[in-house]
C-alpha cells in the first residue's frame, strides 16, 4: 500500500459472497495443523452406527461355538468308527482294512475301488464288510488296488437266510440303494422287520453275515414272493472297508 494512501475495508457484501471459501481455507488449514486428526474423528463419528454391537458379538460368538461343536461330534464318530474297525482288525487277524479310494457318480451303486490290493493278500471273490454288515465283493485285483462289486449292482447275485422263517433265498441287485431278495419257496413266511444274514450253505462268503433287514414285500410276485432289502451297511456313504481274507489262490 502507497504511504498515505488511505486503508479500504471489504464491504459486507464480499464477506457474505466470500465466506464459503474463507471456511474451506480454514478447514485446509486445521487439517494441515492436526495432520489429519480431526478426519479420524470424524469418520469415527459417522460409522459408529455402523460398528458391531454387543447382539452381533454373540451372533458372531454363537456361530463359531456351533461350529466347533459340529466339529467335535465328526470327530468323536469317525473315532468310533475307527476303534471299531481295529477292534476287528484285532479280532480277526483275516481282516484287511481298505479305504475307498475311487467311486464312479454313474456307478455309484454298482462298483467301488478300494486301497488295498495282491500283495495285502487280496483275491476275487473275497468278502467285503463294512460297519453294519457285508457290502460286496471283490471283483479284481491289482497289486495295490481292488475293485468291488456292491451287493446292490445288477450282476451280484448272493444266497441269503432269512434266520425267523428259516427261508432261503437269492439277493439280487437292482441298480439301485436297496436290492430285492427272490424266495425259494411259494410262502416264506417273512415280514418287513425280519432280518437277513448270508446263507448258512454259502459257499462264496462266509455263512450268517450280516446283509439287512426286510423293508417290504410283494406277495403276488411270480414265480415266488420277492421282498425288498434295507441294507445294515451305509453303502451310500462308506468310506473304508474290511476284506475277509479267503487264501483262495
Amino acid at each position: 500500500m502507497a504511504p498515505g494512501r488511505p486503508f479500504r475495508v471489504l464491504s459486507p457484501r464480499l464477506l457474505i459472497q466470500g465466506w464459503p471459501w474463507l471456511v474451506l481455507l480454514l478447514a485446509l488449514v486445521g487439517i494441515r495443523l492436526s495432520k489429519g486428526a480431526f478426519l479420524s474423528e470424524l469418520y469415527a463419528l459417522l460409522s459408529a452406527p455402523f460398528w458391531p454391537g454387543s447382539a452381533q458379538k454373540e451372533w458372531v460368538t454363537s456361530a463359531q461355538q456351533l461350529s466347533d461343536q459340529i466339529q467335535l461330534a465328526q470327530l468323536r464318530l469317525d473315532n468310533e468308527r475307527l476303534r471299531t474297525v481295529l477292534e476287528l482288525n484285532h479280532a480277526n487277524p483275516r481282516l484287511v482294512m481298505a479305504p475307498v479310494i475311487s467311486r464312479e457318480p454313474g456307478g455309484w451303486w454298482q462298483q467301488l475301488v478300494i486301497g488295498r490290493g495282491e500283495l495285502q493278500g487280496l483275491h476275487p471273490g473275497d468278502a467285503v464288510v463294512a460297519p453294519g454288515g457285508l457290502v460286496g465283493r471283490v471283483a479284481s485285483v491289482t497289486p495295490v488296488t481292488a475293485r468291488v462289486t456292491l451287493l446292490t449292482d445288477t450282476s451280484s447275485q448272493l444266497g441269503v437266510w432269512v434266520g425267523r422263517t428259516q427261508r432261503h433265498g437269492l439277493l439280487t441287485g437292482l441298480g439301485t440303494a436297496r436290492p430285492v431278495l427272490r424266495f425259494l419257496e411259494k410262502d416264506p413266511q417273512v415280514r418287513p422287520g425280519d432280518v437277513v444274514v448270508t446263507s448258512p450253505a454259502s459257499t462264496l462268503v462266509p455263512p450268517n453275515l450280516t446283509v439287512g433287514v426286510i423293508q417290504a414285500v410283494n406277495d403276488k410276485a411270480v414265480p415266488a414272493p420277492e421282498a425288498l432289502v434295507q441294507l445294515s451297511a451305509p453303502i451310500e456313504a462308506v468310506d473304508g472297508v474290511q476284506v475277509m481274507l479267503t487264501g483262495r489262490r
